[in-house]
């Protein structure tokens, strides 16, 4: 089996519908993909529609998060979409993804970027405007070569010239809502040092023991070192260690299944979550 856990859509930074996804996905040869649209699950229905036979589809999202001034990101999968408390959470944190963008094109500005608000909305189109979004604005205009040269202290990176912080979980709490919406939490790259400062490894500890259920390790921004590293503290840790593309469509170089998930660490995830379960396809048709 050939599982990505780790997928974005139109429905918040990425450049393929959630039927194009789950096209793409069948076409690389997965067999289990998850859409994790950032702070969102409004992909999820159109994918499920479009889902072919012989692909599975996992739903999820990628929840923004913070601690001790550290930007996370946490994985969640197979929750209660439902479930009030946490659907309130990711509706402030999406709702403050507008104001914040639009303040860090103000800051552009400031820079002397001729970048413009409605030139972001449009890349956006109805998709979570974020920092992507941003950077493909810069790229259009000539700023930075690429989406990845947006992401520095010169430009809007955490803690970068035009960064702007937003609402965002705190990990404890969110961990917390995932499990009492009935899902299961895998920390995204977490060692992704060249998007900004990571979390210490104490503090991944503390989230081990609070209850994140996994950290991803096989990742484009992990080298070997980072990878070997990471597996050993999620062995030590007593964490699963799961594998995944990251897929943005074209706004980024990765392709659908550069790096994949075990089986076995798959069907542990699956085991562990009741608020939902993962969706076989049945040779649905794009809508």
């Amino acid at each position: 089996m050939r599982i990505d856990l780790h997928t974005h859509s139109t429905a918040s930074d990425g450049t393929d519908t959630p039927a194009e996804l789950v096209l793409g996905a069948a076409a690389a040869g997965l067999d289990v993909v998850a859409l994790t649209d950032h702070d969102t699950t409004r992909g999820h229905a159109e994918a499920i529609a479009a889902l072919p036979e012989g692909l599975t589809l996992v739903t999820g999202a990628e929840l923004s998060c913070r601690i001790d001034g550290v930007s996370l990101h946490l994985l969640a999968y197979l929750f209660d979409e439902d479930e009030p408390e946490l659907l309130r959470e990711r509706e402030l944190v999406r709702d403050d993804r507008v104001p914040r963008a639009q303040a860090m094109v103000a800051k552009l500005q400031e820079l002397g970027v001729p970048i413009e608000w409605h030139q972001v909305a449009r890349i956006a189109g109805e998709g979570s405007v974020g920092r992507p979004h941003i950077a493909t604005a810069l790229v259009e205009l000539g700023v930075v070569p690429s989406v990845s040269d947006a992401f520095t202290p010169q430009w809007i990176a955490d803690g970068g010239r035009a960064h702007i912080t937003k609402h965002e979980l705190d990990p404890f709490k969110a961990i917390r809502l995932v499990k009492a919406a009935g899902g299961v939490t895998v920390f995204a790259h977490p060692l992704a040092v060249k998007r900004g400062n990571t979390v210490p490894e104490a503090a991944m500890a503390d989230l081990a023991a609070y209850g994140l259920d996994g950290i991803e390790v096989d990742h484009m921004d992990h080298d070997e070192a980072t990878r070997a590293h990471l597996r050993g503290l999620a062995a030590d840790l007593g964490l699963l260690a799961t594998g995944s593309s990251d897929y943005h469509g074209s706004r980024k170089t990765c392709r659908l299944g550069d790096y994949t998930t075990d089986p076995e660490i798959y069907g542990e995830i699956t085991r562990r979550a009741t608020g939902a379960f993962p969706v076989p396809g049945t040779g649905g048709r794009p809508t």
